[in-house]
């Protein structure tokens, strides 16, 4: 399946194809165009062009396009799930999570597309502020550089591509070079809205070649992206003045109290740990339990893991599959061997079978291993014990990262103070900090990034405040 770039509305060959293959079977599933640097100008002036074509729109008539491409993603919804099963071998039944989750992402959008607005602005408050009325406005940007990871190749550009719809300004996509085909497909149901010309396009190649471009350009306003720490510190430092949106994911933790439920905890915890093969910003890679709650957790928590069904992502009942490469397989496989040299049990899994890196369980781990304080990306999960609440508070802030973190207590005092004392952006009381839904804020501290996602504040980073006075007297 040869693919074709999207830009300006049409569908563009260009002189380069990379071919894709399935992570899991090693099938050949598509060619991919390679963006040259002047198919990448070319987006970015066909962005520009219809910036004036999307600003004019009404708040309505860009709901109403958001609204059409919710209808067309029900209507493909097996197809979208089985694109992303197939080029990154997310298992079926969470690729149409992720499909039912990009519906309901780009119906928030087009809510918040209605409700965009100012606010007045108490003029009289001021001792010479006397007869004028004053109100703000929120304006677009003009031209979005989305750039975005192969995680949820569908629901990460949904809030990206979405916001930017809803404010009004035109985009231009940069997805990840392992799962292009769900972008293409997105270009596709697009292209079949109203959505005016070159407000939306599709370029694909490597970082160097598009994204580079895409982030030194004077026409582009702000670039959003999802990603390593490295990169988007690299995007930061050449994106001049433009507005810079940085999501750079986690190793994210949690703090289990005593005096809890330990199924649910154990039940949570399996899900925040091994769903999407740990492929997820906010996978839970560290837990921190009550040293009297250890032995008995980690016993269930094998127990648990033990029965995970694994193999071919289109398995309706596969519960984890194939990483994206084989090399993030053979780096996992790598950290587990040297934190077990480093003084870390291995409880369960630590190896390849099949193609698959199996779920890993890891105690006692030490906290300066890679699986402890760096991204681990994968199916790895270590437990370790502690002496209090406090102590877990501090392990879990002794990270470069914070986006989320969670803490199972039935202690109100416990669970307030960690709220106000955990260094993260979110903070999750009775559950995982791999809890997500689409329209609250997202976003972390430190290492994890700046601004916000979420519908209504995504918008809010995709336009500019403008302050209107009149003076009455």
């Amino acid at each position: 399946m040869k693919k074709k770039l999207y830009i300006g509305g049409q569908w563009r060959e260009t002189e380069d194809y990379t071919e894709l293959f399935s992570p899991y079977s090693n099938e050949k599933i598509g060619e991919v165009p390679k963006a040259s640097v002047q198919d990448v100008e070319a987006a970015i002036e066909a962005a520009s062009g219809a910036s004036e074509a999307m600003e004019a729109l009404t708040a309505y008539e860009r709901a109403a396009i958001l609204d059409q491409l919710v209808s067309l993603f029900i209507e493909h919804k097996e197809q979208a799930a089985r694109i992303i099963a197939l080029e990154s071998a997310k298992p079926m039944k969470y690729a149409l999570g992720e499909i039912e989750r990009t519906i309901e992402t780009y119906k928030f959008a087009a809510e918040e597309a209605k409700r965009l607005s100012g606010e007045m602005i108490p003029m009289d408050a001021a001792k010479g502020g006397s007869n004028r009325l004053a109100y703000t406005l929120r304006e677009p940007l003009g031209v979005v550089a989305a750039i975005t990871p192969f995680n949820f190749p569908q629901n990460l550009v949904a809030h990206k591509v979405g916001p930017a719809i809803a404010a009004g300004n035109t985009v231009v996509l940069k997805p990840a070079s392992q799962t292009p085909l769900s972008a293409f497909l997105l270009a596709e149901l697009l292209d079949q809205t109203d959505l005016p010309k070159g407000a939306f396009n599709l370029v694909t190649g490597s970082g160097r070649s598009v994204g580079d471009v895409l982030v030194e350009s004077d026409k582009v306003k702000m670039v959003t992206f999802t990603g390593s720490p490295t990169v988007g510190k690299g995007i930061r430092d050449k994106a001049g003045l433009k507005k810079v949106a940085l999501e750079l994911g986690s190793n994210a933790g949690m703090i289990v109290d005593e005096v809890v439920d330990i199924d649910l905890v154990v039940e949570k915890a399996i899900t925040g740990a091994f769903s999407n093969q740990g492929q997820v910003c906010i996978s839970l890679q560290r837990i921190y339990i009550m040293e009297n709650l250890m032995e008995d957790f980690l016993s269930r928590f094998k127990a648990a893991a033990g029965k995970l069904r694994i193999g071919d992502p289109l398995d309706p009942k596969t519960d984890l599959s194939a990483m994206i490469s084989k090399e993030e397989q053979e780096r996992a496989a790598n950290w587990v061997q040297e934190a077990v040299a480093e003084g870390a049990t291995l409880v369960a899994g630590g190896t390849v079978q099949d193609g698959v890196f199996q779920p890993t369980i890891l105690s006692n781990a030490a906290t300066d291993s890679k699986v402890s304080c760096q991204e681990v990306f994968a199916p790895i999960v270590i437990v370790n014990p502690i002496q209090s609440v406090a102590q877990g508070i501090d392990e879990i802030n002794n990270s470069d990262f914070g986006l989320q973190a969670g803490i199972f207590t039935n202690d109100i005092k416990t669970a307030f103070n960690a709220s106000k004392k955990l260094q993260v952006g979110g903070v999750l009381i009775n559950d995982i900090p791999t809890f997500r839904v689409d329209q609250m804020p997202y976003g972390g501290v430190k290492e994890s990034g700046n601004g916000k996602e979420g519908l209504k504040y995504a918008i809010e980073e995709m336009t500019e405040m403008k302050l209107v006075i009149w003076n009455q007297s």
